[in-house]
């Protein structure tokens, strides 16, 4: 199922692709052209029906960047070859050098470090044939039906990203993999109806099937439990949070935040933060495609800006925030190589890769021995955050009742967690040893605009509203 190996159409198109950029160069100062080849399958079944279809991140296809003095202009098309080669030139000086009456986006040089590189991060597990995977894939969800338990939804998707960056000075190529693995489960007693969700984000495919029974399992028991669960009183609660809602809090508490081409739009409360505390002493936040081997995990972002590790809050103080290179150009800083796009197709945003807080040094188990009354937290459903007004709406799949530092075995559902991220932030008392970053999930700018994301950290124990 995998090649294991750079595109080679996008290989091929290397030497047109430099013409491009050298013809466009005698009317531009800046010129840049990103070729994305995008392969994926997944295979999916549930006790009726198995399918094989392509991933929907599957795309080919190129975008052309110039700036002028005072010109930005981007152009996106899916082929390039010597019969629309004078075309292509044609049309983006057109349409680059004319106005048409739009407000002129100001903008400081963009100066390139040079980098001729090839990066490659292989599959290194087995490689599976197509009707291997398809027997496999279809085996679980009748292996795993019970009295309670009446439908599971089994899902495995590998895709291979193959892009190329082309400037004057930089001239990049990069390959890699990720797979992603989901259950879904239906249980019900009586008439009472309950489902649950579980994924994983693996560096391998073999992994990945490796790791799908123990996903079932957990989505099974979850289903269960659900059946008896029952909504939470509303109010303030001491929580402990499980990784996966501690990379749900870092992802809207902070993440979009510190997008900074919200910042060129004066529409994020922290760009008046920098420097100043925002959250617990125990708190540091990082972002970055190099920050951890995850979902997002990138050598170079869709403006060939290569990968980093972005310290956003550090020991408490909001330190930085990550950029594209337009708002970092616009903004005068130097970007931090988060400008993503959703297809070729798509303007580059500022965007989250691997989000989270570092781990601490306090075990769950005395987090929860320290809890009077309050509830721990588990599975990410949904979030929402206002950046510019720090207001913050979390949801979780459910929560354990915790009384006198012992779990009472009452489950409520689902948990709906809001209030003010500062508020949130400073709540924390405590971090945990189990640090965790889950790339399963994508995220939208605003409710478009999506990417594969990852985040997490640790276990938190903080104050938070409920209902």
């Amino acid at each position: 199922m995998v090649s294991n190996r750079f595109s080679n159409y996008l290989k091929k198109k290397k030497p047109i692709i430099k013409k491009l950029v050298e013809t466009l160069g005698k009317d531009f100062e800046y010129v840049s052209c990103l070729g994305t080849d995008v392969k994926g399958t997944q295979v999916h079944a549930d006790r009726a029906l198995t399918s094989v279809r392509n991933s929907s991140l599957t795309e080919s296809g190129f975008v052309v960047k110039v700036k002028g003095t005072d010109v930005y202009f981007e152009y996106s098309i899916n082929e390039i070859n010597d019969k629309n080669f004078d075309s292509i030139v044609e049309t983006i000086k057109k349409e680059a050098l004319t106005k048409k009456g739009l407000p002129v986006v100001k903008t400081v040089d963009i100066n390139e470090e040079p980098l001729v590189k090839d990066f490659i991060r292989k599959d290194t597990g087995k490689n599976y044939e197509i009707n291997e995977v398809v027997d496999i894939i279809s085996a679980f969800p009748k292996n795993n039906l019970d009295d309670i338990v009446f439908n599971i939804t089994v899902a495995i998707e590998i895709n291979e990203y193959s892009k190329m960056f082309i400037s004057k000075n930089k001239e990049l190529t990069q390959y890699y993999t990720w797979t992603n693995a989901m259950a879904y489960a239906l249980a019900r007693r009586g008439e009472n109806v309950r489902d649950a969700y579980s994924g994983e984000g693996y560096a391998t495919f073999e992994e990945g099937i490796n790791g799908i029974q123990s996903i079932i399992d957990y989505a099974k028991k979850t289903a269960v439990e659900l059946l008896d669960a029952v909504p939470p009183k509303p109010g303030f609660y001491t929580i402990i949070t499980d990784p996966t809602i501690t990379g749900l809090i870092v992802h809207e508490a902070f993440g979009h935040g510190v997008e900074m081409d919200m910042f060129v739009k004066d529409r994020a409360k922290s760009l008046d933060y920098m420097n100043k505390q925002v959250a617990s002493p125990l708190v540091t936040m990082h972002d970055g495609a190099s920050a951890h081997h995850s979902a997002a995990s990138y050598f170079f972002d869709d403006d060939g800006v290569v990968a980093q590790d972005t310290v956003i809050i550090e020991k408490g103080i909001l330190r930085r925030g990550i950029s594209d290179m337009l708002s970092a150009s616009e903004l005068g800083t130097k970007p931090t190589g988060n400008g993503r796009r959703q297809s070729y197709k798509r303007k580059a945003y500022t965007r989250m890769t691997n989000t989270f807080f570092e781990g601490g040094n306090t075990s769950v188990e005395d987090m929860i021995k320290s809890v009077d009354y309050g509830y721990m937290i588990f599975d990410t459903d949904n979030g929402m955050e206002d950046p510019k007004n720090w207001g913050i709406q979390c949801s979780a799949a459910y929560g354990r009742e915790i009384k006198d530092g012992k779990f009472t075995g009452k489950i409520v559902a689902p948990v709906v967690m809001s209030g003010y991220v500062i508020d949130l932030l400073e709540s924390i008392e405590a971090i945990g040893t189990n640090f965790k970053v889950t790339g399963s999930g994508s995220c939208g700018k605003g409710y478009k605009e999506w990417v594969r994301v990852s985040d997490g950290g640790a276990s938190l124990k903080a104050k938070v509203k409920i209902g």
